[in-house]
């Protein structure tokens, strides 16, 4: 039987009850900034959600360019996710450990650029799971290998060139997840050689200000309220940024969830923007 899997968002209770059914994969995509000091991956291995595999981040994106976290091209993507156990016919939940869903949304967004609509991502992970004492496991998992289909959809990713020909244009938002020290250019970037500040007209809100204190999202009412005090307007499309493409996509789950579906992240982000000569940088508040 198939699953009815509520997207994007599921509960604990909602994974609790339907862990084990054949047609569901969970899968553990945490990530981290190296200056949080934390291994993903030994998190993973010393306890996670029952069944759940480990989706790397580093080692699935592309690998072919200097940049971090880009989508690799969409067979490739496909083929990787296939080999992880990942099928056309599944459902998804991922799931992030930050507490703040500041990599889970990644790979979520990577499934709905592949074509895959049934993924949803853990309201509040991990973290909130343990809190909750529900059961967790220890060591690897591994799922037989998967046939992946894609049906790309470029209408959720942009480029640099595209970001740059919306530049001016009163007609598209930028929406920029990165902290506000970061966003105005008053504390250094992680990665070296990048300049501080952020993209002519972008506005700001850190993803980590979508989710309550237990790590669950806001609710939809809350949810607008952060995106007007930030001056988004959602009659238009949104070009959501951060450091690298990752915690963008949690702007890009906030705006699913409140009905806001033309938007798009920016996959280079300002790994990209901050380090080009060419790309024009305004500091200070939006």
């Amino acid at each position: 039987m198939t699953i009815t899997l509520p997207v994007p968002l599921v509960s604990t209770a909602w994974l609790a009850d339907h862990l084990g059914h054949a047609g569901l994969v969970v899968v553990d995509a945490s990530w981290y900034l190296p200056a949080m000091e934390r291994d993903p991956r030994r998190e993973y291995l010393a306890a996670h959600v029952p069944g759940a595999i480990f989706f790397d981040l580093d080692a699935e994106s592309d690998q072919a360019t200097a940049l971090p976290h880009m989508l690799p091209q969409s067979s490739e993507a496909g083929a990787a996710l296939g080999r992880l156990g990942i099928g056309s016919d599944d459902a998804v939940v991922v799931y992030d450990g930050s507490g703040a869903n500041l990599s889970a949304p990644r790979l979520w967004w990577e499934l709905k650029v592949l074509g895959h609509d049934r993924a949803a991502v853990l309201d509040g992970g991990f973290q909130r799971w343990a809190a909750e004492g529900r059961p967790g496991e220890s060591g690897p998992v591994t799922r037989s290998p998967a046939r992946f289909d894609t049906r790309f959809r470029p209408e959720l990713i942009r480029t640099f060139e595209q970001v740059a020909a919306a530049l001016g244009d009163e007609t598209v938002g930028l929406l920029d997840a990165r902290s506000p020290g970061r966003f105005e250019g008053r504390e250094p970037e992680p990665r070296p050689g990048l300049r501080g500040g952020h993209v002519p007209g972008a506005r700001n809100l850190p993803y980590a200000r979508l989710v309550a204190g237990d790590g669950t999202m806001l609710p939809k009412v809350e949810l607008l309220e952060r995106f007007k005090e930030a001056g988004v307007d959602l009659s238009q499309p949104v070009i959501t940024s951060c450091g690298s493409g990752v915690s963008a996509c949690a702007l890009a789950l906030a705006l699913e969830i409140v009905g806001h579906r033309r938007y798009a992240v920016y996959d280079g982000s300002w790994a990209e923007w901050g380090g080009r000569a060419d790309a024009p940088v305004r500091t200070g508040p939006a």
